[in-house]
């Protein structure tokens, strides 16, 4: 579940930077003091979204990496057990699904 939520938050990331990414764009014809600080603001604050999501991506990816190394050294080390894992779990589906 906290995997799902992490990429929901990331998803959700994308979006808002996406639409600040417009808005300035919309904004880009308007001239003044109080705006240019504004966007000047909000481009930095995109920048900073930016950076912490490429970071985020990374830590998820390789934490991904290494579980899956952590599983693949687990079977190796104990075939026989992963087989019987394995079935286990296959024959526990085959009955849900054969009660349907």
């Amino acid at each position: 579940m906290e995997h799902v939520t992490r990429e929901r938050l990331m998803q959700d990331m994308r979006v808002v930077v996406a639409d600040a990414e417009d808005l300035l764009k919309a904004t880009a014809g308007q001239t003044g003091e109080r705006i240019e600080k504004i966007r000047a603001k909000a481009e930095e604050s995109l920048r900073t979204a930016r950076n912490r999501m490429q970071i985020a991506g990374k830590a998820v990816q390789e934490s991904a990496t290494e579980a899956v190394q952590t599983v693949d050294d687990q079977v190796r080390k104990n075939p026989w057990t992963a087989v019987g894992i394995a079935a286990g779990v296959g024959l526990v589906l085959g009955i849900v699904l054969g009660r349907r």
